[in-house]
């Protein structure tokens, strides 16, 4: 059970169904997310869908709605998703201290005891 814990928490894997399952199933909820937020702006400039605003000829509505939308969605993600995921792995996956690799390490004990070899007086054996 261990490597199947490991394989399902590390890795792509679960950002990959991150991904779908916030296409899919949160679809709805960031929609109507949307909409309420884009009501409230609605309330305060007087139009809740800028899609019909144009000063001087320009469309520039459809841009407007469309960057808000996006704004409100990404804090959904972020705050929903990818905040709690974060904290999850960090909570069951902490992050190792950086330090030296046992090889490393393995390798520079040999070095020691061969430099106190040597020191001693004693010639290396080949």
């Amino acid at each position: 059970m261990t490597g199947f814990k490991n394989f399902i928490l590390r890795g792509n894997l679960v950002e990959l169904a991150v991904a779908f399952i916030m296409a899919a199933a949160f679809a709805a909820v960031v929609t109507a997310t949307v909409g309420m937020i884009m009501d409230l702006i609605g309330k305060a400039g007087g139009t809740p869908d800028f899609s019909n605003y144009s000063p001087g000829g320009i469309s520039v509505g459809a841009f407007l709605t469309a960057l808000i939308s996006f704004i409100v969605i990404a804090a959904v993600v972020y705050f929903f998703i990818v905040m709690p995921y974060t904290k999850a792995q960090e909570r069951y996956f902490p992050k190792e201290e950086p330090g030296t690799p046992d090889d490393i390490v393995l390798l520079e004990e040999i070095r020691d005891l061969l430099a106190q070899r040597n020191a001693g007086g004693t010639p290396p054996t080949t």
